[in-house]
């Protein structure tokens, strides 16, 4: 099942594709669940919107891709490498990627998300799943001479605009289905990777974070990124593809 957060009418509401329409949901279904109002909204008379907007907080995996890990220049580690994205760098598709005045190259890095559904804290590996309530796309989009320069990776993850989401979440996604990561910056593939070539799995990454800090229901896990990361400036179009889910598209422009 695809869910979308959609504006239309000068409301913003939540809906399960089903072709060409948005079957509207009476609510947020992760606290609402899935009771519908008998409405349908045309897929092509709605704007998407980020499918979920984060209640506290973005949790980032690093060099979760051995070949990621190798193109920057050292190895995957042992265990997941966190950090944070503030919800305020949040944006859905179709919406601007700021390139910041501070920094002289943005690059971007496509990666499966998982959106959470449940409470969870020190939830071990074998039922981490249940605390998902589905998957969409994200855009690790990262001032990388910043991140360089600072020594640690808040500032330059974390810029207003630099985690798009989208385009819906995907309730049903199979994480063993041989889905892959494509990302195209102007039409021309940067980035193609299988997610089964993540060095932490995601039942791992939810055992791993939640033993630091509680996960709360719609947080999103960004779960790292294949090799191919790499700049883009003002005018570029960005698409992030994942088999199963659609195409995460942003543009991008100068501050």
């Amino acid at each position: 099942m695809k869910i979308a957060r959609f504006s239309h009418g000068e409301r913003i509401r939540y809906g399960v594709v089903d072709e060409g329409d948005l079957v509207v949901l009476a609510g947020d279904p992760l606290f609402a669940g899935f009771e519908t109002t008998g409405e349908r909204v045309p897929l092509a008379d709605a704007t998407l919107l980020a499918p979920v907007i984060p209640r506290s907080k973005v949790v980032c995996v690093g060099k979760n891709y051995r070949d990621h890990a190798a193109e920057m220049g050292g190895e995957a580690p042992a265990e997941p490498l966190l950090f944070l994205k503030p919800n305020t760098a949040v944006i859905g598709p179709g919406d601007a990627i700021v390139r910041p005045p501070q920094s002289q190259r943005t690059d971007f890095e496509g990666e499966l998300a998982v959106v959470i559904g449940r409470i969870a804290k020190n939830v071990p590996a074998e039922n981490a799943l249940d605390h998902v309530f589905g998957y969409t796309i994200g855009n690790d989009v990262t001032a990388r001479d910043l991140q360089r320069s600072d020594g640690q990776w808040s500032r330059a993850k974390g810029f207003d605009t630099f985690c798009p989401l989208g385009p819906v979440i995907e309730t049903e996604f199979d994480l063993d289905g041989g889905a892959r990561v494509i990302s195209r910056v102007g039409g021309e593939v940067r980035q193609d990777g299988p997610i089964s070539d993540m060095v932490h799995t995601v039942p791992d990454i939810i055992a791993y974070a939640s033993a630091a800090f509680t996960l709360l229901p719609g947080d999103v896990i960004l779960t790292g990124t294949p090799a191919g990361v790499g700049p883009f400036v003002a005018g570029d179009t960005l698409e992030v593809e994942i088999t199963g889910i659609g195409v995460l598209r942003n543009t991008a422009r100068d501050a």
